[in-house]
């Protein structure tokens, strides 16, 4: 299906066919029309899906067929839980409205407040927010969210992972006179977001885009290496990282400190890499994502929470040092190889502790992952066993006094 299909305004589609995107993915297909109706959406559509011209397009559409003749804030806007994400927004959107003459504006964390104020005293169409930076302007009267017609919530998940809920409630009560709501997430495994959704949307169309990783799982290529300590993992890492088909790589680590000692043992041995941590300005943090971005490292060193929202082409591998929490996490961060029909490769690090975490990833991604050696760095204990469940263990125990009592 083609974006022509829809019943999109000729500057949008001109926009589209500027910067090559001619057909509509999955999930396009099934909110755009929806969404155009002015309905209210709740859709599960992981990264690399193109769930922000679900968005996009229609805000834009609502803007060019009801036009305001006065200025004031902002009519369309959209709540995101990072910084990055936000700026990718922002800039999807500029590139999409080039022609528009649309104010299009971004309010985020981590730099100063005084551009900020004043661009919120002009006029304002469509306005991207982090929401903890925008609810300090609601509580201070330098914003009102009683002229948004429409509210986009994206990455709700991890939203709520960041303690976010309370504070996108009170901006949404503060849109009381908005006509539409939408809100997206890279999974609705969880509750929280469908209970999150419950109270924000009226009647919504519900779509749910199952993660390409677990229907396409010949696009990427994932294996584990066993490794017996930290050092022994490093080495797997380090090896991987001088192979000549690793262009560029993300590698995940569970804390930011973790980040930091890796980056420096990484220089060390001779591999320069950029970083991502939580507590980085947001001038450190673009600075990091442009190095990487222009290819002057090959490497990007983060945490899943830095990591959320960055949408970068070309990454040809994905290397877990520490394995994610949750089996929905892993999938979120391979996601960022295999994009735009291309390969890509997902190497985890597993350490005995990890063996439980695999387990799940394997049953949630329904394929057993390969185990894979590399010569001169074989691990020299086998494979652990991941921990019985807890009623497992009451029963062998049961078990265990009833044949004592038998003896």
């Amino acid at each position: 299906m083609n974006f022509d299909e829809f019943d999109l305004d000729a500057e949008l589609l001109e926009s589209l066919a500027r910067m090559e995107h001619k057909s509509a993915t999955s999930v396009q297909k099934q909110v755009i029309p929806f969404a155009l109706e002015q309905r209210d959406i709740m859709a599960m559509a992981p990264t690399g899906t193109g769930k922000t011209a679900c968005f996009l397009l229609p805000a834009l559409q609502h803007i060019i067929d009801f036009p305001r003749n006065f200025t004031g804030q902002a009519r369309v806007l959209i709540l995101t839980p990072t910084r990055e994400l936000a700026s990718q927004i922002h800039r999807y959107a500029t590139h999409l409205a080039n022609s528009l003459d649309l104010d299009i504006n971004i309010i985020t964390g981590g730099v100063p407040y005084g551009p900020q104020e004043e661009a919120l005293k002009d006029n304002v169409d469509i306005l991207v927010a982090t929401p903890g930076r925008l609810l300090e302007y609601l509580d201070k009267g330098n914003f009102t969210a009683e002229d948004v017609e429409l509210l986009i919530i994206d990455e709700a998940d991890r939203m709520l992972d960041m303690g976010f809920a309370n504070v996108v409630k009170s901006i949404a009560l503060e849109a009381h006179g908005c006509k539409q709501n939408m809100l997206f997430s890279a999974t609705l495994s969880t509750g929280g977001v469908a209970r999150f959704a419950d109270e924000l949307l009226t009647d919504p169309i519900r779509v749910d885009i199952d993660s390409p990783t677990r229907k396409e799982k010949g696009k990427i290529h994932q294996w584990v290496h066993l490794a017996d300590d930290k050092q022994h993992k490093f080495d797997l890492l380090t090896f991987w990282l001088r192979q000549e088909e690793v262009e560029r790589t993300i590698v995940f680590c569970k804390t930011r400190d973790t980040v930091a000692s890796l980056e420096g043992l990484l220089q060390q041995a001779g591999i320069q890499a950029a970083f991502l941590r939580g507590d980085m300005e947001q001038k450190q943090r673009f600075k990091a994502l442009g190095r990487f971005t222009k290819g002057e490292v090959n490497v990007l060193l983060c945490t899943d929470v830095a990591a959320r929202g960055i949408d970068i082409e070309g990454i040809t591998h994905v290397i877990n040092f520490d394995m994610p929490r949750t089996a929905d996490i892993y999938v979120h961060r391979i996601g960022r190889t295999a994009r735009a029909g291309a390969k890509g490769t997902a190497i985890s690090l597993i350490e005995a502790h990890d063996v439980r975490i695999l387990n799940k990833i394997e049953r949630y991604t329904e394929q057993k992952l390969k185990r894979r050696m590399i010569e001169g760095l074989r691990p020299k204990n086998k494979e652990a066993k991941a921990p019985g469940k807890k009623k497992d263990k009451v029963k062998m125990k049961a078990k265990a006094k009833a044949r004592k009592k038998k003896k």
